[in-house]
Formats: structure tokens, C-alpha cells, sequence
């Protein structure tokens, strides 16, 4: 970072971009923890089924792992204000394509664009606030950051499904993009522009469209390879291009002036024991959420409104947040490799609970392996959060948080594709017997909670993975970093070149 960016120790970022970039991580991360519990509402106003629709959630997710790394040195290079002002612009277009559509295609071609205006105003606006503060200062600027992040995630699926009653499912992309236009005038009143002079111009596009290449075919084939088959030619072929687009992906880095990703991190065990936990929770989260919205949903079993499955969820997503202030003294404590350990083995508990549902579950059932599953995963999440960042050199702690968010995109695209999966199929094989509705969808249920227990399971594999790594003493960064883990890394530490600090 060039000498005109570097502040005074301690410098406190301004209201303005204090606001600019809290208020839109807040509608990002509202706004794609709501759309699962819209999609049954948008299928029947749209004439689409829930499985086409899945490629809402799981195309956002597939264009925000390409992009969010890219966007950040977009930023770097051609001014942090102009790449995050583009976000907020790209957002907007995206919420008025959504609400307009009258078609699967317009809802999953906008939620693709706001994959990429998403994971750009995350990456740009925590930039931003780096650059405006320094010391003290940075650490309560993220800090405020990583809990407007938090807050957003866990109101989303009320704020939808309170929306959805009252306006209309559309009613949550008019008003997200109301509140992102208005960061707009915002940004460019109170923003100062700043660039990283001392960064390599290249911007590694290849790299950004072998990530695609990778990962679009890979979800094809977890999607459709049920219908298609296993073992036919389409299947094969997806997952054919998804291992060649992987290897083209390792070369294309190797060679890269300014790489997507620096190989060369990946020989530290503790960074990629933590990115593996990281894309395994994030994956079992997503594809939870997913699952729930649309079991409590279904006229066979709860009928429930939008709003009643967002109040439904309401349970694991209070119990992430109350078991937040002990996430990072335990780690602390026991080390976070036993945390992580830890974490993983309570969500395969309750994920196992899970996979004993029946037709005749009352709600009530549901809720105790919710809290246990969401306490589970908010133990392993926020400590493999935190180690990512941690266990590097302090001048490549952001590119490991690139890779640790890359990897919360990819698990969360992977899981809801697969989970969708088993969902479907077991749910049809059942009701082609004959199996009446209820019990079906049940059964569909327990299949894909016994995968994301599976998945949990690997999760516990992980300490051994991850090696020794202990956290520093706790304080309020650790704890916005270990509520908001669940959208993005958060540092808990100085950001080395920015706002002075290095």
C-alpha cells in the first residue's frame, strides 16, 4: 500500500464509510439467508418447481466463490470506493431483475448476478474500512462490521418470510435494493478513494473462470446425476470437466503474476485443516436451512407460512449466536483443533437426531437437535475461522481469509446440491411405492440429514488434520469474527499495510 494511504496509529474510520460498509454487509447477508425461505413462495407465483429454483441458492453461491477474491484485487488495483460503488449498482440491478421475473431463468440468472455484487461489496467494504482506521481503531471498525454481518444472517429468514406475508415474496429485493442505492450517494460523499500502488496489476481472470469451469459441472452433476444416472455419459462427462477444470486451475495459479490463490499456503496444515472445517460448515448449514425451509413449508406436513418457517428456524439460528461469547475462550483454552473436534462431533449428534424423523413429528421434536446442530457448528466454525487467518504470516493473513471465503462459497454450493439431491430422490422413490405424501418427505428429510451427519463426522477427521493452534486472549473482535463466521472471515487481528498498521 502506497505512503498516502497510511494513517496515524489508532485513526478511527468515519461515520460515512462506517455506515456505507456495515449497512450493506447487513442487506447482503440478510438478503441470502432469506431466500431459502422464499423459495416455495416464489415456485408457486413463477410456475417453477423448488429443484430449478435451487439454482438460485446454489448459483450464488457457485458466482461468489469465483468473485470474491477477484473483487477484492479488482479493488486493489482500479480503487477500492469504484469496485464497491459497482457492487452496490450490480446489487441493485440484480434485486429489480429478481422481483420483475416471471420465470425460473430471471430469478436464477439475478440471483448469479448477486452472487457477484455480494461477494464484491463484502470483500471491497471490509477493505474499505481497513484503509479509513488503523490500530485500535481498525479492530473496532471490523469488529462493527463482522456484527452487522452476523445480525443480517440471523434476521434474514424472519425479514423474508414477514415480507413475503405482507408485500409479496418481491417485497424483500425492492426494499434491499432501496437500502443498497441509498449506500451509493452514501460511498461517494464520505468515501475516500485509495488504491494498493505497491500490488502487481495482473488480475488473475483465468484463474476466476477455471474456478467456474470447476465447480458449475461439479454441481451439475450433484444436482442431476440422479435423474441422468450415476454412471451416464452426461454425469461422467460433468465430472470429467469438473477434474480437468481443478487441474487447469492448479496450473493456471502456478503461473499467475498475482494468483487467485498462492499455492504456497497450502502446505500449512492448520490453514487447510481450517478451510476444509470452514467449507464443511458452511456446506451443512446452507444445505440445513434449505432442507427445513422446505419440509415446514409443504402442505403434507406443517403448511407452515413463510414467516412461521422463518420463526421455525429461529431456534438454531438463536442458539449459533447465544453460544458466541464462549466460542473463542474455549478454543482458547482447549486449543482449536479440540474446539473444531468438538463442534463437528455435536452437529453429527444432532444431524443424527435428525435422521430418526417421522411423519408423526410434532414441531417441538425438531427443535433440541436444531440447538444442538447450530451449537455444534458455531464451536467448529468460529475457531477454523479464526486459525485460518491466524496461523500465517500477518502479510498474507488476507489472502488466507480469500481462500477460507472461497471455501465457505464452494461448501455451501456442494452441500445444498447434494443434500437437494438425496431429498429429491428419496422422496420420490417413496411416494412411486405408493408411501403416502407426509411420510415421503420425512423420509427424504432423514436421507439428507444423514449425509450432512456424515459430513459432520468428517468434520471430527479434522483435528488431526489441523495440528496445534491456539488463539490469543478473546476480546470483542474475536467475538463479532466468531458470530459473523458463518458468512465471511473476519480478522482478529491487525491488517498489515493498511490504515498504517505495518
Amino acid at each position: 500500500m502506497s505512503a498516502t494511504e497510511r494513517q496515524a496509529p489508532g485513526t478511527t474510520a468515519g461515520l460515512g464509510v462506517l455506515l456505507a460498509a456495515c449497512v450493506s454487509a447487513l442487506v447482503v447477508n440478510a438478503n441470502t439467508s432469506a431466500v431459502t425461505i422464499l423459495l416455495p413462495a416464489i415456485s408457486a407465483d413463477v410456475g417453477a418447481p423448488v429443484d430449478v429454483l435451487q439454482w438460485a441458492v446454489t448459483g450464488y453461491m457457485l458466482v461468489g466463490a469465483a468473485v470474491i477474491v477477484t473483487s477484492g484485487a479488482l479493488g486493489d488495483v482500479f480503487g477500492r470506493r469504484r469496485i464497491f460503488i459497482g457492487g452496490l449498482l450490480l446489487f441493485v440491478a440484480s434485486c429489480a431483475l429478481i422481483a420483475l421475473a416471471d420465470g425460473a431463468a430471471g430469478v436464477i440468472g439475478g440471483r448469479m448476478l448477486q452472487g457477484a455484487a455480494g461477494s464484491t461489496i463484502l470483500a471491497c467494504g471490509m477493505s474499505l474500512l481497513s484503509v479509513a482506521s488503523s490500530g485500535a481503531g481498525q479492530m473496532r471498525a471490523i469488529t462493527l462490521w463482522g456484527a452487522a454481518s452476523a445480525i443480517g444472517a440471523a434476521i434474514g429468514p424472519l425479514a423474508g418470510g414477514l415480507l413475503a406475508g405482507s408485500l409479496g415474496w418481491q417485497g424483500l429485493f425492492w426494499i434491499d435494493a432501496a437500502i443498497a442505492a441509498a449506500c451509493i450517494p452514501l460511498t461517494l460523499a464520505t468515501v475516500t478513494e485509495s488504491r494498493d500502488t505497491r500490488r502487481s496489476r495482473s488480475i488473475d481472470v483465468l484463474g476466476t473462470v477455471l474456478v467456474a469451469v470447476a465447480l458449475v459441472p461439479l454441481v451439475l452433476a450433484l444436482s442431476e446425476g440422479g435423474d441422468w444416472g450415476w454412471f451416464s455419459a452426461r454425469t461422467l462427462g460433468c465430472l470429467l470437466i469438473a477434474v480437468l477444470g481443478a487441474a487447469g486451475f492448479v496450473a493456471a495459479e502456478r503461473r499467475a503474476a498475482a494468483p487467485l490463490v498462492d499455492l504456497n499456503l497450502l502446505r500449512n496444515r492448520v490453514l487447510v485443516g481450517a478451510t476444509i472445517a470452514i467449507l464443511l460448515v458452511a456446506g451443512v448449514i446452507n444445505a440445513l436451512m434449505y432442507l427445513l425451509s422446505l419440509y415446514f413449508q409443504d402442505p403434507a406436513t406443517f403448511g407452515m407460512t413463510p414467516l412461521e418457517a422463518g420463526l421455525a428456524t429461529l431456534p438454531a439460528a438463536a442458539a449459533m449466536i447465544a453460544v458466541t461469547p464462549l466460542i473463542t475462550p474455549l478454543a482458547v483454552r482447549i486449543g482449536s483443533r479440540q474446539a473444531v473436534g468438538l463442534g463437528f462431533a455435536l452437529a453429527a449428534a444432532g444431524a443424527g437426531a435428525l435422521t430418526l424423523v417421522d411423519a408423526g413429528w410434532a414441531y417441538a421434536m425438531f427443535v433440541l437437535p436444531l440447538a444442538v446442530l447450530a451449537i455444534g457448528l458455531g464451536f467448529a466454525n468460529g475457531p477454523a475461522s479464526s486459525a485460518s487467518t491466524s496461523a500465517v504470516p500477518a502479510d498474507q493473513a488476507g489472502q488466507a481469509s480469500g481462500i477460507s471465503n472461497m471455501a465457505r462459497y464452494v461448501g455451501g454450493s456442494l452441500a445444498v446440491a447434494a443434500a437437494s439431491t438425496v431429498f429429491t430422490a428419496v422422496t420420490g422413490n417413496r411416494q412411486d411405492a405408493g408411501t403416502p405424501p407426509a411420510d415421503a418427505l420425512a423420509a427424504g428429510l432423514a436421507g439428507a440429514a444423514l449425509l450432512l451427519a456424515l459430513a459432520s463426522l468428517a468434520g471430527v477427521a479434522l483435528a488431526v488434520l489441523m495440528g496445534r493452534h491456539r488463539d490469543v486472549r478473546p476480546g470483542a473482535a474475536h467475538l463479532a469474527a466468531a458470530a459473523a463466521a458463518t458468512t465471511h472471515t473476519v480478522p482478529t487481528r491487525l491488517v498489515p499495510g493498511a490504515g498504517g498498521t505495518s
